[in-house]
C-alpha cells in the first residue's frame, strides 16, 4: 500500500476504527458494531458504499459487458478496511474515503453502483483473481510483481512514513535511527518490502540492510494483517514505530495528536498506485472502462473535488500518468 498525509473527517477513536472494520456485515445499509462487541478477527464484509459526490457525466462513458462483472449493475470493489483517509468506515459502518468515493464515481460512469468488499490486503490479489470483487481500490502501489498478476491503473501519488509514539521518545530522526528498533507494518504491502529488502527493493537492499551494512544492528519487522493493528501495537508499546503510507500516517497523527507524531524522516519512496483489474482477455472492456471514467473524472474536476474532501489533494495525478497502464513510476 502506499502514503502522503491526510485529512480529518470525523474524529475516530483508534479501537473504534479497529472494530468497526473488523465487524462482519452483508446487509446494504451497516451499522457500526460496538467496541464491546465485535471481534478482533480479519473478515471480508460486503457492503454498498456511500452515494459518491454528484458530478457532470449525465449518462455513461464507457460500457461494460455484464459477462464481464461478478454482479450485473454493480460494480465491486475489494479494499482494506481500516486504511484511513483511502478507505475506513464512517460513524454509521458504511465504508468511506477517498478511495471507496472514487470506486463510487467510477462506477457512476460506467451506470453501475459500487458494492465494497472488505477483504485483507495480503490476500487481495487472490481475492480478485477468485472473483470476490471485479476491481481493487485499497491504496495499492504499482509495482513490478504485482503487474505479472493484474492490469494496474494509476490514480494516486503516494510516500510512506514514520508514526511515533507522541514526543518521539525513542529519538527516530533518521533512517539510521531506526536501526535496532521493532517497526511495525501491514504483511503484503511495500513498507514491509522496503524494510526488509524484499520484493521491489530486493536488488537495492532495504533499510535493515542499510542498517547492517553500516555495522548497527537490524530492524525487526513485526508485521499484522491488518493495519491498523500495527498502529495499535505503537499505541501499546509493542513496537517502536509504524510504517505506512503517508496519508495514513498523517490521518493518524492529527486525529490522534496525543498519542502519535510523524517521525521527522521526510516521506520515503514516492510511488503510483493503481486500481488492480484481472488481467485477461475476459476482463479487456473492463481494465478501458474503468480506466475511461477515471480519465473523465480527472478532466471535469470530480476527481480533484474528491481528494480535496479527504485533504489528499497533493497526491492526485493527471490524465496522462492516469493512461500509462501499469506504470510503475521507476
Amino acid at each position: 500500500m502506499t502514503q502522503p498525509t491526510r485529512r480529518a473527517l470525523g474524529l475516530f477513536a483508534v479501537a473504534t476504527l479497529i472494530f468497526a472494520a473488523c465487524a462482519g456485515g452483508a446487509t446494504t445499509s451497516p451499522t457500526a458494531t460496538p467496541a464491546s462487541q465485535a471481534s478482533t478477527a480479519p473478515t471480508e464484509a460486503m457492503s454498498e458504499a456511500p452515494t459518491a459526490p454528484p458530478s457532470v457525466a449525465p449518462t455513461p462513458v464507457a460500457n461494460v459487458p455484464t459477462s464481464e462483472l461478478i454482479t450485473p449493475g454493480r460494480l465491486t470493489v475489494c479494499s482494506d478496511i481500516p486504511y484511513p483517509p483511502q478507505e475506513f468506515f464512517d460513524d454509521n459502518g458504511n465504508p468511506t474515503g477517498s478511495d471507496i468515493d472514487i470506486g463510487a464515481e467510477i462506477a457512476r460512469r460506467l451506470g453501475l453502483e459500487e458494492a465494497v468488499n472488505n477483504t485483507v490486503f495480503d490476500t487481495i490479489i487472490a481475492a480478485l483473481q477468485g472473483n470476490k470483487c471485479d476491481i481493487i481500490i485499497s491504496a495499492q502501489n504499482i509495482t513490478p510483481d504485482r503487474v505479472k498478476q493484474v492490469d494496474m491503473i494509476p490514480f494516486f501519488n503516494a510516500g510512506q512514513s514514520f508514526v511515533v509514539a507522541a514526543g518521539n521518545p525513542q529519538g527516530i530522526n533518521a533512517t539510521t535511527d531506526l536501526c535496532g528498533k521493532t517497526i511495525g507494518a501491514e504483511t503484503g504491502t511495500t513498507e514491509v518490502d522496503y524494510l526488509q529488502g524484499t520484493g521491489t527493493y530486493k536488488s537495492a537492499g532495504g533499510l535493515t540492510q542499510a542498517c547492517t551494512k553500516a555495522g548497527q544492528p537490524a530492524i525487526t519487522t513485526k508485521e499484522f494483517d491488518k493495519d491498523s493493528d500495527a498502529l495499535l501495537a505503537l499505541q501499546a508499546g509493542k513496537v517502536d514505530a509504524y510504517f505506512a503510507d503517508s496519508p495514513v500516517a498523517g490521518y493518524y497523527t492529527v486525529q490522534h495528536s496525543d498519542q502519535f507524531s510523524l517521525s521527522p524522516i521526510p516521506p520515503l519512496q514516492p510511488a503510483l498506485e493503481g486500481i488492480s483489474v484481472q488481467n485477461d482477455s475476459a476482463h479487456k472492456d473492463l481494465v478501458t472502462g474503468v480506466q475511461t471514467a477515471l480519465i473523465s473524472m480527472i478532466n471535469d474536476g470530480t476527481y480533484t473535488t474528491i481528494l480535496k474532501k479527504y485533504g489528499v489533494d497533493s497526491s492526485g495525478i493527471t490524465a496522462d500518468i492516469a493512461a500509462k497502464l501499469n506504470d510503475v513510476g521507476q
